[in-house]
């Protein structure tokens, strides 16, 4: 499985960024994100920022990562994910387009 970690630009050198979160301080490529801009948030992956996102993404996604990470020491995962309580899963688009027709099966 591999997980996007939300980091905030603070500094742009070329196609590399000095930016921070959670886990510290890191310098990623920006090739895949040549609009990226100081004081972005941005998903990185591998050194990599793979996509622009909001700063209220970027702390849903970074609570989460904090859920799962205290649940693998054991412990509880709060809160963490406080934003799927009381609601019904939704189904991606091309799906629920399927289910509205009455599709059954892929």
């Amino acid at each position: 499985m591999c997980l996007g970690i939300p980091m905030k630009i603070v500094l742009i050198d070329g196609i590399a960024a000095r930016a921070t979160g959670d886990e510290g301080t890191a310098l990623i490529d920006l090739s895949l994100t040549p609009e990226a801009r100081v004081g972005d948030w941005v998903l990185t992956h591998l050194g990599h920022a793979r996509s622009l996102i909001s700063a209220p993404e970027a702390l849903l996604i970074s609570e989460a990562l904090r859920g799962l990470r205290a649940v693998m020491q054991g412990g509880s995962a709060g809160d963490a994910f406080a934003d799927l309580d009381n609601r019904e899963p939704a189904l991606p688009p091309h799906l629920e387009a399927a289910r509205r027709a009455g599709r059954k099966t892929a």
